[in-house]
């Protein structure tokens, strides 16, 4: 069994009501629920949240809320595996224990499809626990630079300022779309940016953070125009 998991927490702060608010002529989530179906990977799609709005939403738009997530696993400082491991437990009690589970973003409007058949795919060819969506750094890392508290500059890194940009390794960061993995590594709380997992390399121009204002419309300028 392949299951989706939509954590949409009802408290963001920066954004309020991001989950659910309109981006380019529908609700956030709504993104996330469609590319989910339209990839056939999935037995259930389903969506963990503690709010009552958002969930009246996601069935609205035909989407699945099977329970209510407890308020104790809804605050600042819950990570996204403890939301995960709570589903997956969920499940295994009421229907059946999935074998693959995908955790995706409620504020991914630039999910693919595709993407997210490729990652399952990759789960099964590449023998790892987690794959998940990254990205390229559009700069190299090891010419980052810091302020130190008085406003002067160094290097992160000093002991590469000498070495030629394209001989620098190349830097991936999350793409924060999609995390594939087997329920066991779930479970046992893996992390997932470790040798356990893969990535599925997608290109800078389909990843884009959402969590100022600012980041909302610079993305939907971009998902407009992509369109």
């Amino acid at each position: 069994m392949n299951l989706a998991i939509i954590p949409a927490r009802g408290g963001s702060k920066r954004i309020p009501r991001k989950n659910i608010k309109q981006f380019a002529g529908r609700p956030m989530i709504d993104w996330s629920i469609r590319a989910a179906i339209e990839s056939n990977r999935f037995d259930r799609i389903i969506v963990s949240t503690d709010d009552v709005e958002i969930a009246e939403t996601v069935r609205r738009l035909g989407g699945e809320v099977p329970f209510l997530r407890p308020a104790e696993l809804a605050d600042d400082y819950t990570g996204t595996g403890d939301v995960i491991r709570h589903a997956i437990r969920w499940m295994a009690q009421n229907d059946r224990m999935p074998g693959r589970v995908c955790c995706i973003y409620a504020t991914a409007p630039f999910l693919r499809a595709d993407d997210i058949a490729k990652g399952c795919d990759l789960l099964e060819e590449s023998g790892a626990e987690f794959v998940f969506s990254a990205t390229s750094y559009a700069f190299p890392i090891q010419r980052a630079i810091r302020l130190t508290p008085e406003r002067r500059v160094e290097m992160l890194m000093p002991d590469q300022f000498g070495i030629r940009s394209q001989d620098l390794e190349e830097a991936y960061h999350d793409a924060g779309q999609f995390y594939w993995g087997r329920s066991e590594a779930w479970l046992s709380g893996k992390p997932v940016f470790s040798l356990s997992a893969t990535a599925l390399v997608l290109p800078r121009y389909r990843v884009q953070d959402i969590d100022t204002p600012d980041d909302w419309l610079r993305a939907e300028l971009m998902f407009k125009a992509l369109k």
